[in-house]
C-alpha cells in the first residue's frame, strides 16, 4: 500500500495537489471569457483575429441553427477538420446546442468513416470542404436508417483571407486544399448546408441544459481487438483538466498559445484549446504543421506557450530559416505521444533555458494523468501524477501493487478518468479494478516509479505502434487490409524508423492465385485509398505462412520480437 507521495517535494509550491473544478458545462467557459475580455483576440487565423464576443456569439448562433435543424439534447454531432476557427467555433456551439462532440481525425477515408457514423448513431455532422466529400461517400454508403441526415460545410477562406500575404500567409503548398473552393457533395437521403446560411441564424439559441455529469465529448480510441470504441467524456472529465492544464502552465489571459496539435485529439483539445479558452488566453491556430510557418508565428505573435509533439520541435530546429526566427518570447514548452530525444532537450535548455516537460495520457483519461513538473521535469520521462490524480504500479497478472524501480501496469484514479465505452458495458468492466477502495483504469502500459515518484515508460501491454506521436492499432489496420481481395491473412507490427521512431509493417499471406501478380507496392496503393496516411504499413513483407499457436491465433509477438532482432 503507498502510503507517501514522493513526487510531492517536487510539486510546483505555487499549486495545491488537488483542486474543485467549476459545476458547471465547459460552453460557460468561453461565455465567462466572453464577458470579461469581449474585444480580446481569441482566435488568430492567418492574420485575423477573432474576439471573445465574435466567437462566443457565433457559437450561439450555430446552436440554434443545430436546434432548428433538430438537434437536441444528447445528440452526436461529428466535428470533422483540421485546426481552423471553425472548429472552435463549432465546438463550443455543439455544447451550446446540449449536445455531444465526436471529433474525427480528418485523415480517415470513408471506409473507417463509416464506423463513425454507425457507431455514435450521428445524424448530424460540421465538416470543412476538402472533407465533405469523402464524409458524404461514407454516409451514402450505410443503410438508409443509419444515414447522416445533415451536412454543414465549410471552406477554411471562411475564416481568413485567400490573398494574404507577408509572416501570416499559408504555404503556397497549401493552396490546393486550404483555399480550393469545392463543391457541395449530395447527401442521400439529407440535406446540405452552407456555413454562412448557419451564422446568419437570428433565432435564439435553446436554453442551456446541460451540466458537469451530462455527456459532452464523444473521442474514439483504438484497442487491440476490432474497430474504434467512443470515450464517454461528460463535462466534468474535460473540464478537470482544462482547469489544471491552466493551473499547471501558468497560463494567464496574455497567454499567446500556438495551436498546432491537432484539436480533433484528446490533448489539442483539452489542454491547448479548453485550457486556453479557460484562461481566455488567445490560440494562434495552424491547419497543420510546417516548421517556417510555425517559426514565423512564434515570431510574429510572440508566443508564450507551444504544446507539441516532439517531432516537431526537431524539425524546426533543423530548419535552414532558423536563424531567422525568434523564439525568445517562448515561457512554456512541453508535449507528449513520443519520448524527447535528450540532445533536442538539452539543446532547448541551454540556447533558451526552456525546460521540455513530457507528459503521459490517454483518450480515456482527457489528455494528462501524469505531468512533469515545469520547474523540475525529467527528461524522457512520463512526469508526476496530474492534479487530483492517484496513479500506481501494479502486477498486471496479480494487481499487487509493486515496488519502487518494478516494471509493471500503470493504473489510473483520478476525475479526469472518462466514464466508460459507449455502447460496449463488457469492454468497460475489464478496463477498470477495484484497487484500495477506489475505481482505477487499467492503461495497458507498462512502466515503473523511481524514488522521487516519477514514472517511466517500459513496454506496452496493449499492442500499438506510436509512429511520429500517431497511436496506430494493428488490429484496425488488419481488418481493413483484410477486405483486400488479394490478402488471405495479414499480421501488423512495428518497425524502426529514424524519423517516426515507429512505422507500420505488415507481414502479408497473399491468397494462392494472387501470388507473383500483386506487389508490396500494390498493397501499400490500395492500403492509401482505403486508411488514413499515418495507419498505411511503409513496409510489406510476403510470407507463405504465419506462424500460429495450437489455438490457431497468429503469433504477432514472434514478428515482432523477429522484427527488433533484425533491425
Amino acid at each position: 500500500m503507498q502510503t507517501t507521495r514522493p513526487h510531492y517535494k517536487f510539486w510546483p509550491r505555487r499549486l495545491p495537489h488537488a483542486i474543485t473544478p467549476p459545476a458547471t458545462s465547459l460552453w460557460d467557459n468561453l461565455a465567462v471569457s466572453a464577458r470579461r475580455y469581449p474585444d480580446k483576440p481569441a482566435l488568430i487565423f492567418f492574420g485575423r483575429q477573432t474576439s471573445y464576443r465574435e466567437l462566443c456569439e457565433g457559437t450561439e448562433r450555430l446552436a440554434a441553427y443545430l436546434h432548428s435543424i433538430g438537434v437536441r439534447k444528447g445528440d452526436r454531432v461529428i466535428l470533422l477538420m483540421q485546426n481552423c476557427p471553425q472548429l472552435v467555433l463549432a465546438h463550443f456551439a455543439i455544447l451550446r446546442a446540449n449536445a455531444v462532440v465526436v471529433p474525427i481525425n480528418p485523415m480517415n477515408l470513408a471506409d473507417e468513416l463509416q464506423h463513425y457514423i454507425q457507431d455514435s448513431e450521428a445524424r448530424t455532422a460540421i465538416v470543412s470542404a476538402e472533407l465533405a466529400a469523402e464524409l458524404a461517400k461514407a454516409s451514402n454508403g450505410l443503410a438508409p436508417a443509419q444515414r447522416l441526415q445533415h451536412l454543414l460545410v465549410t471552406h477554411y477562406t471562411d475564416a481568413f483571407d485567400a490573398d494574404i500575404t507577408g509572416p501570416d500567409a499559408p504555404p503556397a503548398a497549401w493552396a490546393g486544399w486550404l483555399t480550393a473552393q469545392h463543391p457541395l457533395p449530395a447527401l442521400e437521403g439529407g440535406s446540405v448546408h452552407g456555413w454562412a446560411q448557419a451564422l446568419a441564424c437570428s433565432a435564439a439559441p435553446p436554453a442551456l441544459e446541460v451540466g458537469p455529469d451530462d455527456l459532452a465529448v464523444l473521442p474514439y480510441t483504438s484497442g487491440t481487438t476490432g474497430m474504434p470504441k467512443g470515450c464517454m467524456h461528460p463535462h466534468r472529465t474535460l473540464m478537470h483538466n482544462a482547469v489544471a492544464g491552466s493551473f499547471w502552465g501558468t497560463s494567464t489571459p496574455e497567454n499567446i498559445t500556438l495551436a498546432v496539435v491537432p484539436m480533433f485529439h484528446i490533448t489539442g483539445m483539452v489542454s491547448m484549446m479548453h485550457s486556453s479558452i479557460y484562461s481566455s488566453a488567445t490560440l494562434v491556430v495552424m491547419p497543420r504543421w510546417e516548421r517556417d510557418l510555425a517559426g514565423r508565428l512564434i515570431s510574429r505573435w510572440r508566443v508564450t506557450s507551444w504544446t507539441n509533439i516532439p517531432t516537431m520541435v526537431i524539425d524546426l530546429l533543423a530548419s535552414p530559416n532558423f536563424a531567422q526566427y525568434d523564439l525568445s518570447s517562448l515561457l512554456y514548452i512541453g508535449g507528449g505521444g513520443a519520448a524527447m530525444p535528450q540532445a533536442v532537450a538539452q539543446r532547448l535548455l541551454d540556447q533558451y533555458g526552456l525546460r521540455y516537460s513530457e507528459g503521459y495520457g490517454l483518450t480515456e483519461t482527457a489528455a494528462p494523468s501524469h505531468s512533469n513538473p515545469p520547474d523540475h521535469p525529467k527528461q524522457q520521462c512520463l512526469g508526476i501524477p496530474f492534479m487530483s490524480t492517484d496513479a500506481r504500479i501494479v502486477d498486471p497478472e496479480s494487481l499487487q501493487e509493486l515496488p519502487v524501480g518494478e516494471s509493471g501496469e500503470i493504473i489510473v484514479h483520478g476525475p479526469q478518468v472518462f466514464s466508460g465505452y459507449w455502447k460496449q458495458p463488457e469492454a468497460t468492466e475489464r478496463a477498470f479494478i477495484e484497487f484500495e477502495g477506489k475505481r482505477f483504469f487499467r492503461t495497458g502500459d507498462l512502466g515503473r516509479m523511481d524514488e522521487d515518484g516519477y514514472f517511466f515508460i517500459t513496454d506496452r501491454l496493449k499492442r500499438m505502434i506510436n509512429a511520429s506521436g500517431f497511436k496506430v492499432w494493428p488490429a484496425e489496420v488488419e481488418l481493413l487490409m483484410f477486405r483486400h481481395p488479394a490478402i488471405a491473412e495479414a499480421c501488423v507490427i512495428a518497425a524502426r524508423d529514424s524519423y517516426r521512431g515507429e512505422t507500420v509493417k505488415a507481414v502479408v499471406v497473399l491468397r494462392q492465385e494472387y501470388r507473383g501478380k500483386v506487389s508490396a507496392e500494390d498493397i501499400i496503393a490500395w492500403c492509401r485509398e482505403h486508411m488514413a496516411a499515418y495507419k498505411v504499413p511503409r513496409i510489406v513483407e510476403f510470407v507463405d505462412a504465419l506462424p500460429k499457436s495450437g489455438s490457431g491465433k497468429v503469433m504477432w509477438r514472434l514478428l515482432q520480437e523477429k522484427e527488433r532482432q533484425a533491425s
